[in-house]
């Protein structure tokens, strides 16, 4: 199994079975935190992403288990307030023809290839997760009605190096 280390790189180790890793658990609670948000605020991912920046975003990683025993309506309130993250027009959900995937299953398919491409690029968890919020690829999964979010991880990370859907 795969977790992060003391910096916030992946690295293997055997895990209890059935259970996920905390760091690993801390990052799904990220990705599904900044996808709550960006939805409230009608925000492209890659506006929260920035308006935290890498200090925000590592601290959020690193109390990821104190702050989901919060609310997540008030944990979004205080970011938006204190970033002054104003609302912006993005709508990807109206569009959708079929089931709008909750913020967590989108927090999921986020962490798994952020996992992906920092194992790849042997960098540290939070850069990675600021170059895929940043890139092309977010833009494909947002789209609900493709099929670029229920694609497989690692059919995802090869899309993402390669600079398009394959």
């Amino acid at each position: 199994m795969k977790i992060i280390d003391d910096k916030n790189h992946i690295q293997e180790i055997t895990g209890t079975p059935g259970r996920e890793q905390q760091k690993m658990n801390n990052l799904f609670y990220l990705c599904s935190l900044i996808e709550y948000i960006a939805r409230k605020t009608k925000n492209e991912r890659k506006i929260i992403v920035n308006a935290l920046g890498r200090k925000r975003l590592t601290h959020y990683f690193e109390f990821a288990d104190v702050y989901h025993c919060e609310n997540i309506d008030k944990i979004t309130e205080e970011i938006v307030e204190n970033q002054q993250i104003c609302k912006g027009t993005y709508d990807n959900i109206s569009l959708i023809h079929e089931k709008v995937p909750t913020h967590w299953e989108i927090g999921r398919v986020m962490q798994r290839l952020i996992v992906e491409v920092a194992e790849h690029t042997k960098t540290d968890v939070i850069e990675a997760l600021i170059k895929v919020y940043n890139s092309w690829i977010v833009t494909k999964i947002d789209n609900y009605n493709s099929s670029m979010y229920y694609e497989n991880t690692s059919y995802q990370y090869a899309s993402y190096e390669a600079g398009m859907a394959l």
